[in-house]
């Protein structure tokens, strides 16, 4: 069932239509006028609108403009006596759901309301879905380190300023990457991971820049690379030290350009792409002994962020442990399990080598292993990294 606003200047249209909808089992609210809609609108929540295009005063078009300025998740099907092609696709570029013409054929008017209606569910879905996977992406801590990197990202993120992170294996280096995309304007827009260092040097350029086909033995049909499926968006170059040299010279054409070629085509395509990049490795002794190109280091390290290692963050452990056994528990749906102070401290004396990703799998083991809380025998027991304990 769903809850639908009706706005048409004639009674008995209005009228017909509550009718049907009602006995469709949907909840109808009318309205005469733009005016009126408008208004009804901020005092209310609906699923569907049903909008006239011709009324006297605010028109259907200038409704339109308000609700997809106002209430972007709010699915229009357009209804108008004049219509023709040219005003259902203005109608449609503007951000209407669909257009029908009157005299309304009751049949596309049920199925397009259902299909407006499942639109609406899969979009819901979808923010519910993409609010879960931010979760595992959160900052954690507000020690010194890391209250820095919040306050850069902050600044940065907005901009389309190409960034270089470096740190150590395991000390978050895509968090990082995932906060700048997510507090851009280009949030919206596809996020690219690529790990440069687990695809062969010899396929490393058709992945990033696809291939036609025919352009080698297996291309057995055209592919767009993850340039193009970032277009729009941004692109996040994991382990870019890892890169094959030739790859390097065609990203940082990429990156002058804005413009890349398929493996096998000669023809250029144009892409708006924001570049992130990262490493765990030293790139200025990369470039000394010629296994990094300088150029390219420079068009990437716009601005630098640098991750630390998690024994550079200790203070952080308490808060960090907090949130790994709140999540962890919710993903084995058992209630959240209490961490005595003195196990804290103990971990806090711990060599984390492996830094964030070691240290969540030991509180996943400490989780499984302890009875009902996690106490200091139990990290001394369980919590056993390479590199033993300071």
């Amino acid at each position: 069932m769903a809850r639908v606003l009706v706005v048409d200047d004639e009674r008995s249209i209005r009228n017909s239509l509550k009718e049907i909808l009602e006995y469709e089992k949907h909840e109808v609210i009318l309205a005469e006028n733009g005016t009126e809609a408008i208004d009804t609108l901020r005092s209310n929540e609906f699923d569907v609108m049903l909008l006239d295009i011709k009324m006297p005063g605010i028109d259907g078009n200038e409704v339109l403009d308000e609700v997809v300025q106002s209430y972007p998740g709010l699915p229009v099907i357009m209804i108008s006596g004049h219509g023709n092609v040219d005003t259902a696709v203005a109608a449609i570029k503007k951000g209407a759901y669909d257009f029908i013409e009157k005299p309304l054929d009751l049949n596309r008017l049920l199925v397009t309301l259902r299909n407006a209606m499942d639109r609406k569910e899969l979009v819901h879905e979808t923010k519910v879905l993409r609010k879960k996977i931010s979760k595992n992406y959160e900052m954690v801590g507000d020690s010194p380190a890391i209250s820095q990197i919040k306050d850069m990202i902050e600044r940065v993120a907005p901009t389309d300023a190409r960034v270089l992170i470096t740190g150590e294996n395991g000390t978050g280096k895509e968090v990082v990457a995932r906060w700048l995309h997510d507090k851009s304007p280009r949030a919206d827009k596809p996020f690219v991971e690529v790990n440069c260092a687990a695809i062969p040097s010899e396929l490393i350029e058709s992945e990033l820049f696809g291939h036609e086909k025919g352009a080698f033995t297996s291309a057995n049909k055209q592919r767009k690379g993850k340039f193009e499926q970032a277009d729009g968006g941004t692109i996040f170059l994991d382990e870019i030290g890892d890169m094959s040299l030739s790859a390097q010279a065609k990203v940082l054409r990429a990156l002058q350009e804005n413009k890349i070629t398929r493996v096998g085509s000669d023809k250029d395509i144009n892409v708006d792409v924001r570049v992130l990049a990262a490493t765990n490795k030293n790139l200025k002794e990369e470039i000394e002994t010629k296994q990094f190109r300088e150029d390219l280091y420079h068009r990437l390290s716009v601005i630098l962020i640098h991750v630390p290692t998690l024994n550079e963050r200790k203070d952080d452990i308490p808060l960090l442990a907090d949130y790994f056994i709140t999540q962890i528990c919710n993903e084995y749906g058992v209630p959240k399990v209490e961490i005595e102070k003195n196990a804290l401290e103990e971990l806090q004396k711990i060599n984390w080598t492996g830094n964030i990703r070691e240290f969540r799998n030991v509180i996943e083991r400490l989780l499984i292993l302890c009875n009902k809380k996690i106490e200091k025998k139990d990290v001394e027991l369980y919590a056993r990294p390479l590199g033993g304990v300071e």
